[in-house]
């Protein structure tokens, strides 16, 4: 056989699988990037979380009806309007509160922190709709990578409505992946402190976690290609958007919370976390028996309790 021929032979057994792998990879980031729903069933989100932590819908739902919640937007990255929930604090502020949902989730989702933080730990709260979620408008779901600038204009808005100088964010899954990739750029001064609950290392580690549990794939070839039409599409890549790298920038002070049982951002992923956080304070607690984003309903008491210990020993440090 010549070359040429040789040539054309490799061409034609490896074209219909480079297809094929094109085809898979934008069905792929379709798939998680573009879900049917995201954050947009609001009764079911409101069942959902009244389910879960009885009474903190009413909780909620009193207070935004008094006008003690109030609604606002921002221009957020790419021009889109991006919605949020503020509430001073019950009593004496003693800080700031920036509380952020997970994939698929909104404002609603996570009110049991809102809760916590504005009555137990007597912080001003600020709760967003991440692009593409609740009532934020925005093209796809950018899993925390772009939402970090848009968090950041967030904080930027809670400090001008509260003006307090110490400012803690805290997320969770999605949520804390947005706050730990945050967590490395350069920010302004009254942030002092990050909760992560239960995220990802990377959105590559996450996604071909998702391909082998939910299709039995490895990440070559579909994950490459589909990191490639996001790239091409919004601007981003799936190796880029680490946590772990942005950790290795940052010095402030960071709780890392994680569910031993957690399958659906693996255990394994608080590890990785952790270990690249390498300037600046930090503590880790791992909730036992508890899966995904559920820590706090297993251990309420003793979740709100490391919180503040680690609040107060953060302002100790401030001083």
């Amino acid at each position: 056989m010549t070359k040429r021929l040789f040539k054309l032979a490799i061409l034609a057994v490896s074209l219909p699988l480079v297809l094929s792998s094109c085809l898979a990879g934008r069905f792929m980031c379709n798939y998680a990037l573009l879900p049917e729903e995201h954050g947009n069933d609001f009764e079911g989100d409101r069942k959902k979380t009244d389910g879960r932590y009885p009474g903190v819908i009413k909780w909620y739902d009193d207070l935004h009806d008094a006008g003690v919640f109030k609604d606002t937007t921002i221009v957020g990255r790419g021009g889109f309007k991006l919605h949020a929930v503020y509430a001073p604090a019950k009593g004496e502020a003693q800080g700031t509160a920036v509380v952020v949902h997970g994939y698929t989730d909104n404002h609603i989702c996570f009110m049991n922190l809102v809760r916590m933080y504005r009555d137990d730990l007597h912080f001003n709260v600020m709760v967003p709709d991440l692009h593409y979620h609740g009532l934020s408008e925005g093209r796809a779901v950018q899993m925390g990578w772009f939402d970090r600038y848009d968090v950041e204009r967030f904080a930027d808005l809670a400090y001008s409505i509260f003006y307090n100088d110490f400012m803690v964010v805290h997320g969770v899954s999605m949520g804390a992946a947005t706050v730990m990739m945050m967590s490395g750029d350069n920010l302004p001064p009254y942030i002092k402190a990050f909760v992560e609950d239960c995220g990802y290392s990377s959105v590559w580690d996450q996604f071909a976690h998702n391909l082998k549990d939910s299709f039995h794939l490895p990440p070559f070839p579909v994950l490459n290609s589909a990191s490639i039409v996001c790239l091409d599409k919004y601007g981003w890549g799936f190796k880029e958007a680490s946590s772990v790298k942005q950790l290795a920038k940052g010095d402030r002070p960071m709780l890392f919370i994680h569910g031993d049982k957690d399958d659906f951002v693996p255990y394994e992923h608080l590890a990785k976390n952790y270990e690249a956080k390498t300037k600046g304070y930090k503590e880790m607690w791992i909730a036992e028996g508890s899966e995904h984003a559920m820590a706090f309903k297993d251990h309420p008491k003793e979740y709100t309790e490391k919180v503040r210990s680690f609040i107060q020993t953060v302002k100790k440090m401030d001083k």
